[in-house]
């Protein structure tokens, strides 16, 4: 038995939205990994023990996403392809930044020559 097309757009729908939630939730686990060396590393006091509670939140964060959506085999995690996931979210970002650098730079050069 085969899935009718609003079953189908369904599914593909729902695949988009866990792929979005799974880019924010690494990226989010990411930058809080990263200000918590920054602040742990340059902070003193108490913003040092703030640091490394970011640095923890991050480890923390990102590997339980990454055991949700990679091992768990809990719906709708196990849905996910993380390693695709996180590789079209790269490409695409590589993309976006590739474009947004062409458009500066025609916009200098243009406004360079006038």
């Amino acid at each position: 038995m085969g899935c009718t097309r609003l079953e189908q757009k369904k599914e593909k729908r729902k695949m988009d939205w866990m792929s979005v939630l799974t880019v924010m939730v690494f990226v989010f686990a990411l930058v809080i990994l990263l200000a918590g060396v920054f602040t742990a590393y340059f902070g003193s006091g108490k913003s040092r023990t703030v640091g490394i509670v970011l640095l923890l939140v991050g480890l923390v964060v990102g590997f339980l996403w990454a055991y949700l959506i990679g091992w768990s085999g809990i719906e709708p995690f196990a849905s996910v392809n993380g390693w695709d996931v996180v590789y079209d979210a790269a490409i695409n970002l590589i993309a976006a930044l590739v474009g947004a650098l062409i458009a500066v730079g025609i916009f200098l050069v243009a406004v360079m020559k006038s």
